[in-house]
């Protein structure tokens, strides 16, 4: 294990702060290379590449990387934001993954975005650790984008449930993931249900994914463990939106995974002031929690719950 300053990053009142990578294997190799957290309140997605280069670290220590095998874990380039506790860049309120590939003559965060593009361009595979641009919690899964270079079934390797295929809007041309594949690297975002918050159960899982995902590609010598049922793989259209009439205290009667018929009542929307039922939202189509609302109030006209049908 070799740790570096891939760069710094100079921020107001303050000094410099230096963003990591920790290298694995040969590093004259470009197997993999996994970016964590971009935005401020990605704790969990920070606390995964803490796990996967301890893992990373007693798998090199016990001599079982490939000798073809060059790692490359970044698990945070936005510290600064981190420390203040805004989701975005704190000076200016702009989101570093809607600033790929980045411009290094730019504004901060798109030299952010230039120098991390900088260090992990060039991989075979890339992983980005991040969360949904919506606040809630959700499946955990792989997500692809659609952009005529991916090969979608590189990541039923993962051997997480489910793979999903998005068809890319003109706002995730800027994102890591896009440019990333553009770049001809196999890129694939990994969700977990957790973000501004640790969940160890849930960490542990997208670490042996990666660890599973690298067995599978030969780069780590064991053997990936047999999987009780095949990853689903669905585009991202198929998902059903439960939408809120009304705003309101929202109670969630159902959690990611709960298995649902049509009619079936999902949750209430209250009058916050006497706490009246204003609202009842019920599944349209028999199938899986696969996202829901996460805080308590919600506005009208939100994504209050989306439903992966059964038929997919």
């Amino acid at each position: 294990m070799r740790e570096e300053v891939l760069f710094t990053v100079d921020t107001p009142y303050r000094h410099s702060l230096p963003v990591k990578g920790w290298r694995f294997g040969d590093p004259e190799k470009k197997s993999l290379a996994v970016m964590g957290a971009l935005r401020g309140n990605e704790v969990q997605q920070m606390y995964i590449c803490a796990q996967l280069i301890q893992t990373l670290e007693k798998l090199e220590r016990d001599g079982l990387l490939s000798p073809d095998c060059g790692i490359l874990v970044v698990p945070c380039a936005n510290q600064f934001s981190m420390n203040v506790g805004r989701r975005f860049w704190a000076a200016d309120n702009t989101d570093i993954n809607r600033m790929f590939p980045g411009y290094d003559q730019g504004e901060t965060t798109q030299r952010i975005a230039a120098h991390i593009f900088a260090a992990i361009q060039g991989y075979a595979y890339g992983v980005h650790l991040t969360s949904f641009y919506l606040l809630g919690d959700l499946l955990p899964h792989v997500r692809i984008m659609e952009t005529g270079y991916q090969r979608e079934e590189e990541a039923l390797a993962f051997g997480l449930p489910y793979v999903l295929l998005r068809t890319p809007q003109p706002y995730d041309t800027t994102t890591l993931n896009y440019n990333w594949q553009i770049w001809e690297t196999q890129t694939f975002s990994l969700y977990t249900h957790e973000t501004d918050s640790i969940d160890p159960d849930a960490a542990r899982q997208a670490v042996e994914a990666i660890v599973r995902f690298l067995a599978v590609k030969g780069l780590v010598r064991r053997e990936a463990p047999a999987l009780e049922s095949a990853p689903v793989l669905f585009r991202e259209d198929r998902l059903h939106n439960v939408l809120s009439s009304t705003g309101g205290l929202l109670f969630c009667r159902r959690k990611p995974g709960d298995a649902v018929q049509a009619g079936d009542v999902l949750g209430d929307i209250l009058d916050p002031c006497t706490c009246a039922v204003l609202e009842q939202l019920r599944a349209d189509c028999r199938g899986r929690v696969f996202f829901l609302h996460r805080a308590q109030l919600i506005d009208g006209h939100e994504v209050a719950f989306r439903i992966l049908p059964d038929s997919v």
